[in-house]
């Protein structure tokens, strides 16, 4: 069977992540050879006292307050994002036009000053750098019109062009100019199971019954597939930073929809491999995974590698800090229907969160995104209580279990 795939991708595989046993259960004996690239890798960041509150608290470096941001930062819960919006209406033009992505990835920095100011961004984003075209239409959201269900699709596959994301490159490198040293700049990814479920199904799906089955009907085109976005993504990433980001997030958003041991097989050491792949380019780069629904997964995403794990709002988060341990970095997880909530209640929530993940390693967050109608006094809200925020009075005298709060 590697003969005639082999055959079919038209370049020659060689099996990676070879000590690890669980990989090799689930890997082809077969990768493409690294891309001939005018881009390369040459990361030299090291931690430094200058560095920003958040890549110090990511990296498990002693800091007075939790660093604070939010996943989907900027979108249509701002009025000035939809004023944008209604200018620019395809959503493609504003994530692939620098000037655009640049403009909205500052709109919430603007406004409520958080600790990290993320990339405007899609994880779809590098599908047409490596051979995967897409539409993102207002009803269905994210279609891809020829799904890859077999050898014969695979034939659309290279190694991801990184000149076709230059847009990308050059806003990060903007971003990190304009945001000096007060913030992080956040770049981001997909997950390989999560990017593979769009290209697999088409596009969004609730049942995620064709990849599902594809894991026993197809496993040899799906390994293919996973290995290919594996080392597209990897070199993403390494993009990414080099281009500018103090740190990056992976966001495997529909891993939760596998069974603990299928993500064993099928999400977890394709994503073990991007950090090992990353890690060994750009070590001091924080690496954070994120999981929709990650609550049977914590201790597995642990081993993956990265330094901080994010939790959604279903996983209590004193259980999450004690299942994970003090030895890795945890982010959340307030629910995003705080926002919609009296201010003094979401004040409460967002100290019981801190209180419970600890004085080390936490970086404040949502347990998912903002949500679309969200106040945004709500938004100023959260970052004013997260600014207000003191370790030396949270955790007085230890005590970090029943802590002595401030007003």
């Amino acid at each position: 069977m590697a003969t005639s795939i082999n055959s079919v991708l038209g370049w020659k595989y060689s099996s990676f992540f070879s000590q690890s046993n669980a990989f090799n259960m689930v890997s082809p004996p077969f990768k493409p050879k690294p891309p001939l690239s005018k881009f390369s890798p040459t990361c030299s960041a090291a931690s430094s006292s200058s560095d920003p509150l958040l890549v110090k608290a990511a990296r498990g470096d002693p800091v007075g307050r939790p660093p604070a941001w939010m996943m989907r930062q900027a979108g249509r819960y701002m009025a000035v994002y939809r004023k944008l919006a209604e200018k620019y209406p395809s959503f493609r033009e504003r994530s692939e036009t620098t000037d655009l992505i640049v403009e909205i990835s500052l709109q919430p920095w603007k406004a409520f000053r958080p600790d990290g100011v993320i990339i405007f961004s899609d994880i779809l984003t590098p599908l047409p750098a490596f051979g995967v075209d897409f539409d993102i239409e207002d009803i269905r959201g994210p279609v891809i019109h020829s799904p890859i269900r077999s050898e014969e699709g695979l034939k659309t596959l290279h190694p991801i062009d990184l000149d076709k994301l230059r847009f990308v490159g050059e806003s990060l490198k903007i971003l990190r100019r304009e945001v000096g040293g007060h913030a992080a700049v956040l770049g981001f990814v997909g997950a390989p199971w999560t990017i593979a479920t769009y290209i697999v199904e088409g596009g969004t799906t609730r049942t995620y019954t064709t990849i599902k089955s594809m894991c026993h009907t197809a496993p040899h085109v799906l390994k293919t597939l996973l290995s290919h976005l594996t080392q597209a993504i990897a070199d993403y990433v390494i993009f990414q930073v080099e281009s500018g980001a103090h740190c990056i997030q992976i966001f495997d958003s529909w891993g939760g929809q596998l069974p603990p041991d299928m993500w064993e097989r099928w999400s977890k050491p394709y994503i073990k491999e991007i950090v090992h792949l990353v890690k060994k380019k750009c070590p001091e780069v924080p690496i954070v995974l994120y999981i929709n629904g990650n609550g049977g997964l914590l201790e597995r995403m642990k081993d993956t590698g990265v330094d901080v794990i994010g939790l959604d709002w279903t996983v209590d988060m004193a259980d999450g800090r004690r299942r994970l341990g003090s030895g890795i970095g945890v982010q959340g997880n307030v629910d995003p229907a705080y926002l919609f909530s009296p201010l003094a209640a979401l004040t409460e929530e967002i100290q019981r969160v801190v209180r419970c993940a600890g004085p080390r390693r936490h970086i404040l967050n949502l347990g998912h995104g903002v949500l679309v109608g969200t106040p945004e006094e709500a938004v100023a809200h959260f970052f004013e209580v997260a600014r207000s925020l003191q370790f030396d009075a949270l955790f007085q005298n230890n005590a970090a279990k029943d802590p002595n709060l401030v007003a």
